[in-house]
């Protein structure tokens, strides 16, 4: 008689458990299930303002682009000869040598300045890299280097 208690025992032991079982899977997937509708609302809800704010900016990456090609055409903001100018675009927008038109092009000797500038529109600010060539500069941190190959 106690072995066949013993294997009620397990039998109903193993009864209930597969019962919790299945009751907490169907909890769990009804849980998820939740999130999931709860999400894809959230998504749908947030979706259009996520894509306007993505094309917003978008349009300000591409604003600015035209600004640092037209700038040097604009001569009450670029005080410089736009021959002088080098589009570099990163990580700086222009290489200037101001001058170097004049000595080119009179054969005088007036001096020439190296100006390294970046162009921004609106608010825009200068990036961490922007700000440590910038240091670099304004700390004397420049030089010149002459490379020879042979070849």
């Amino acid at each position: 008689m106690a072995f066949e208690d013993v294997l009620l025992g397990l039998g109903i032991g193993l009864l209930v458990t597969f019962f919790v079982y299945l009751i907490m899977n169907w909890r769990l997937k009804h849980r998820i299930e939740m999130v999931t509708a709860e999400f894809e609302k959230t998504w749908a809800e947030q979706e259009g303002a996520i894509r306007r704010d993505a094309a917003q900016r978008s349009r300000y990456v591409i604003k600015g682009k035209i600004a640092e090609h037209m700038v040097p055409m604009m001569s009450d903001i670029f005080q410089y000869n736009p021959a002088d100018a080098r589009f570099i675009g990163a990580p700086i927008d222009y290489l200037i040598f101001d001058g170097y038109t004049e000595v080119k092009d009179s054969h005088t000797d007036p001096p020439i300045t190296v100006v390294l500038a970046d162009i921004k529109t609106g608010d825009a600010k200068l990036s961490r890299t922007e700000r440590r060539i910038k240091e670099a500069v304004d700390s004397g941190r420049v030089k010149w280097e002459t490379i020879r190959v042979d070849i």
